[in-house]
C-alpha cells in the first residue's frame, strides 16, 4: 500500500462512535428509515416526537448478541429496541456512527414510549453476513398527509456498521448497492499491508499527515476521566485507580489498566459521550489507544511519537481484523491490545523484531478469549487485555519471544496473524452459535 492509501485505511477504520456500535448500526438504519419516508411524504411538523411509529428490525446473531446487554447512551436502558426508537425519533443518518449525537430528554421519553407501547420488534434475520441490519418503519396515517394511509420504508446495513446497502420506500426499491462483503473480496487481493510496512509507516511518515491520530487521545481520555469520575457499570477502572497502592502497585501497567477499563465503564454504561473507534468498535479503539495514552501522561512523551505509537497501534489492530472479520466469537480486545503493545514497544525504542515478537507473545497469550456480547463486563476483559499487553511488551523488549514449536505459533508474524484471523472466524463459528444460543436461553 501507498502511504496515502495507508492514511485513507486509518480514516475508514478509526472514527468517532457514539454508544455500542451494533446498538448504534440498528438505530442508524432506523433513522435512515424515517428519514425516506420524510422525504416521500408531506409529513407535519415535529412528527417524529408524536407519530405512532412501527419498528420492526431484523439483525444478525452476532448484532443481537453484541446488542442485548450494553447500555444505550442517554436513556439508562440495555437492548436494541431503545436503540431502534432512538434513532427513528431523533436519529440523523447523516452521522453515521455519531447518529444519537444531541438527545434531548423529549426524544429519549418518547423512544422509551414506543418500547413500553410494543411499537419495537426485534427478530434474528436469516443471513450468512455476520453483520446485518434491516430496520423497517411504519407510520401511522395521522401523522402524514399521503395517499397511502400506512407510509413504510426500511433501509439495510450489511458488513460495516456504518453501511447502508439498500434502501426502499412503499415497497420501492431505491438504493441498493453491492455488500462490503463482496466488495471487499474483489479487493482482497489488492490488500498487501504487512507489520514492516505498518513500522516502516508509523516511523517514516510526516507527522503533519499523521497528526490527526491525536485526536484519539481527545477523544478516549475524555471517556477515561468520564468513567472515573462518575459510576458507570461495574466500575472496573475506578476499583483499579482507587486500590493502586495497596493491591495493583502504583505502576504503569495498573495506571494503564485503570484508565482504560474506565473509559470502557463509561461506554458501555451509556455514557454520551464519542469513543474513537477501530474497525467499528469503541472498545477496540479505546484498548488501541488508552494503553498508549497512559504512558504518554504517566511518562510524558511528547505529541509526535505518540501519534506515531497510535498510529503503530490501530494499523496493527486493523491488519489483525481484516483476517479475522467485524464481528466474530473472539474478543475484539485481543486485537486492540495487540496493537497496543506495539505501541508500548515502540514508545521504549523498540525495534521492527521486538514489533514482531510483542505480536506473537499476544498471540500465545490470549487467543481464544471469547466475545459474549457486548456488555458492563467487558471493561473486565479491557484490563485483562491490557495487562497482557504491558506483559507481552516487557518481554519483547528483552527479546523475549514465543517460539514457532508452540501452539499457533509461527516464525512469520503474518502466518501467525492469519493462525489467529482463522482460529476466530472459521474456528470459532460453532463457539459463537453456542455463545448466542446461551444468551438467548437465559
Amino acid at each position: 500500500m501507498t502511504p496515502e492509501q495507508i492514511i485513507s485505511l486509518i480514516h475508514r477504520e478509526v472514527k468517532p462512535a457514539l454508544g455500542c456500535t451494533e446498538p448504534i448500526a440498528v438505530a442508524l438504519a432506523a433513522a435512515k428509515a424515517v428519514e425516506i419516508i420524510n422525504e416521500n411524504c408531506s409529513c407535519n411538523s415535529g412528527w417524529r416526537l408524536t407519530a405512532g411509529i412501527g419498528i420492526d428490525v431484523s439483525v444478525s446473531g452476532n448484532i443481537l448478541k453484541n446488542g442485548m446487554g450494553v447500555g444505550i447512551p442517554g436513556t439508562g436502558m440495555v437492548g436494541l429496541p431503545v436503540a431502534a426508537a432512538l434513532g427513528a425519533v431523533c436519529g440523523c443518518s447523516a452521522k453515521g456512527l455519531e447518529v444519537l449525537e444531541g438527545l434531548t430528554p423529549a426524544s429519549v421519553q418518547r423512544a422509551k414510549a414506543l418500547v413500553s407501547e410494543g411499537r419495537v420488534h426485534i427478530s434474528v434475520a436469516d443471513t450468512e453476513h455476520l453483520l446485518y441490519v434491516k430496520a423497517t418503519v411504519t407510520v401511522d396515517g395521522g401523522a402524514v398527509a399521503s395517499a397511502e394511509v400506512f407510509p413504510h420504508a426500511y433501509a439495510v446495513i450489511e458488513d460495516d456498521h456504518d453501511r447502508i446497502v439498500e434502501t426502499s420506500f412503499a415497497d420501492k426499491v431505491l438504493m441498493s448497492s453491492e455488500s462490503a462483503a463482496a466488495a471487499a473480496d474483489h479487493t482482497d487481493e489488492d490488500y498487501d499491508l504487512t507489520v514492516r510496512d505498518i513500522y516502516d509507516f508509523a516511523c517514516s511518515a510526516p507527522f503533519d499527515d499523521i497528526s490527526f491520530i491525536l485526536e484519539d487521545r481527545t477523544l478516549n481520555l475524555a471517556l477515561a476521566r468520564e468513567g472515573l469520575d462518575g459510576d458507570y457499570g461495574l466500575r472496573v477502572g475506578k476499583a483499579i485507580r482507587e486500590n493502586q497502592s495497596e493491591v495493583f502497585g502504583d505502576d504503569f501497567m495498573s495506571f494503564a489498566m485503570g484508565l482504560t477499563a474506565a473509559a470502557s465503564d463509561a461506554r458501555m454504561a451509556g455514557s454520551t459521550l464519542p469513543a474513537m473507534s477501530n474497525s467499528g468498535s469503541g472498545n477496540q479503539g479505546i484498548t488501541a489507544s488508552m494503553p498508549i495514552i497512559a504512558y504518554s501522561l504517566k511518562y510524558g512523551v511528547a505529541d509526535e511519537p505518540l501519534a506515531r505509537a497510535l498510529i503503530l497501534s490501530n494499523l496493527v489492530a486493523i491488519h489483525i481484523k481484516h483476517f479475522l472479520g467485524k464481528l466474530s466469537a473472539l474478543c475484539g480486545c485481543v486485537v486492540a491490545s495487540t496493537g497496543s503493545a506495539c505501541g508500548i514497544v515502540y514508545l521504549q525504542g523498540g525495534t521492527y523484531p521486538q514489533i514482531c515478537s510483542t505480536i506473537k507473545n499476544m498471540a500465545g497469550n490470549i487467543t481464544g478469549m471469547v466475545c459474549d456480547g457486548a456488555k458492563v463486563g467487558c471493561a473486565m476483559k479491557v484490563a485483562s487485555g491490557v495487562s497482557c499487553a504491558v506483559q507481552s511488551a516487557v518481554l519483547a523488549l528483552r527479546d523475549t519471544c514465543i517460539p514457532s514449536t508452540d501452539g499457533i505459533i509461527e516464525d512469520d508474524v503474518e502466518k501467525t496473524i492469519r493462525n489467529v484471523g482463522a482460529i476466530g472466524s472459521a474456528g470459532m463459528k460453532s463457539t459463537d452459535r453456542m455463545i448466542l444460543d446461551i444468551m438467548l436461553c437465559k
